[in-house]
């Protein structure tokens, strides 16, 4: 029986797999963070894009 509680008492306090469930929990918020403001970011993403495009377009026609 002393083995048994020991057993336990070693399981319930070992924290190897710890750091793996906060990376996943982590990883979970991004997602929901990402899905809720997706149309958000794909605006300020196309934005960005745009003020690119038209920085490239005016140095090409610098030449």
């Amino acid at each position: 029986m002393n083995t048994l509680t020991t057993a336990i008492k070693n399981f319930w306090n070992d924290e190897e797999g710890l750091q793996t469930l906060e990376l996943m929990l982590i990883i979970a918020v991004i997602v929901v963070i990402a899905l809720l403001f997706r149309d958000q970011i794909i605006g300020w993403v196309n934005d960005l894009l745009k003020f690119g495009d038209g920085k490239i377009g005016e140095f090409q026609t610098e030449k």
